[in-house]
Order: structure tokens, then sequence, then C-alpha cells
């Protein structure tokens, strides 16, 4: 990438970052087009490639940017000493909103990336998605499982957290005029309940 994008204004690298994160969520690597993504970010097409070579140095560049920005919120927002198993998710969850305030399609953009089945693509974010997910797992292994009674699968519980997440903030962006602090108050309702359920 050259580094000379970074001496754009602000609000064009990330009308830029933008439209690219949402055009490879919708559509995976393969069937993404670049005409899209300047199209969308409402660039030439000249400057998209002097700044990122080709398609696949812009996937691998928003792969990298989007794991360095939610990271960057986690360290941000999550405390090293919380190992409460919900406490820790709503920090997460905090995190993530602070990403999407600037970036509505960037966790859309990342979970098509865990999926991507285009060999290139893949292999190009192996290494990152690998050191991503280590990130993610860490957080995880963390949290005190022994708050839930026998039989309850504490695995189980995290996942539907995350679906539900996911099928709010899908629900939010669709809805045409996403705000992060009003998926943040949805998806708070659904982890308290949740919490209530398995803990009471």
């Amino acid at each position: 990438m050259n580094e000379r994008f970074f001496e754009l204004n602000k609000e064009k690298q990330e009308r830029i970052i933008n439209a690219a994160f949402k055009v490879f969520a919708e559509n995976g690597y393969g069937h993404s087009s670049t005409d899209e993504i300047v199209k969308t970010a409402d660039i030439s097409k000249g400057l998209l490639f002097h700044y990122f070579g080709n398609k696949i140095g812009l996937y691998s560049f928003l792969y990298d940017y989007a794991t360095r920005s939610v990271t960057l919120e986690f360290s941000t927002h999550v405390e090293k000493s919380e190992t409460g198993y919900f406490a820790l998710y709503k920090q997460i969850l905090s995190a993530k909103c602070d990403a999407l305030k600037r970036f509505p399609y960037i966790f859309a953009f990342l979970k098509r990336a865990d999926e991507e089945t285009d060999i290139k693509a893949s292999s190009e974010i192996s290494e990152k998605r690998e050191k991503f997910s280590m990130i993610m797992r860490a957080l995880k292994e963390r949290t005190d499982i022994t708050v839930f009674s026998a039989g309850i699968d504490y695995n189980k519980i995290w996942y539907i957290l995350d679906y539900t997440v996911e099928g709010v903030l899908e629900k939010n962006i669709r809805s045409g005029s996403f705000r992060a602090d009003l998926f943040m108050e949805e998806a708070l309702e659904y982890v308290d309940m949740v919490q209530n359920m398995v803990l009471t």
C-alpha cells in the first residue's frame, strides 16, 4: 500500500475504507469489483489503484486496518482485570460499538473474511486472521465460568450472544439510518435478557 493514502483528509480516507468494507462484506472477495467500490466511494479507479495497487492489495490493507482498529478499541474499552462473563461481553460490545461509529460495515467485513473461500484472498490474510482469532479467544477464555449452574454450556451462551448481536447489527444497518448508539442500546437489552435467564 502507498503510505500517502494516510495523507488524504480523514473524511476521504474513511469514505474509501467504508465503501470497500461494504462491497467486500456484501459480495465476498471474488464477486466484489473495484468498479463498485470506486462508485460507492465516489472516487476515480486510478486513485484506488494508485494507493492500493490492485484488489488484493486493497483487501489485505482492509483486513489489517479492521483488525488493528478493533484491537485498539479493545485496549481502550476492555479492562485487563475484568473476568466477569457478561461484564466482559458488554465491554467488548462497547468497543465494537465505538468502531461501528466510524465504520458501520467493519464487522460484516470481518465476518465475511472469516468465511472467505477465495484461495488468493484467504491465503493473503491467513496469518492476520489467526492472530485476530487468538485475541478473541484470549478474551473469551479469561471469563469466570463458575457463575453458571452445572449443565449450562457457557460456550453456547457466548455463541447465542454473538449471533443475536450480529442479527441486531444487520437489522440496524439495513434500516438505512444506522446509529451506533441505538444499536448498542438494543444489543444490551438482549445481553441483559440472556444474563437474567441463565443466572437466575
